[in-house]
């Protein structure tokens, strides 16, 4: 690593900007695991939208692709069909 200043700086955002993706990424997984166990007369409906919003959050901030974050709500959508 360079001794620059604004080289220093850079290491110094990157790794704040990795951490919070790691927990944003690791909140939604839990959510979504959280969310596939869910069972009974609407408490999966009821809680798939705040998991899309989490996973588009995601997607919007690069975390993970946008095809990845489209193929994973879809699962879930198609859970939720077959749930009703």
């Amino acid at each position: 690593m360079a001794n620059h200043s604004a080289t220093k700086k850079d290491v110094r955002q990157s790794t704040k900007r990795r951490e919070k993706n790691r927990y944003y990424g690791k909140t939604t997984r839990n959510a979504i695991r959280e969310l596939k166990t869910k069972e009974g007369d609407g408490a999966y409906a009821k809680e798939l939208p705040a998991v899309v919003s989490m996973i588009d959050k995601l997607a919007k901030r690069g975390v993970i692709h946008k095809n990845k974050a489209a193929n994973i709500k879809s699962k879930l959508a198609k859970k939720a069909a077959a749930t009703k």
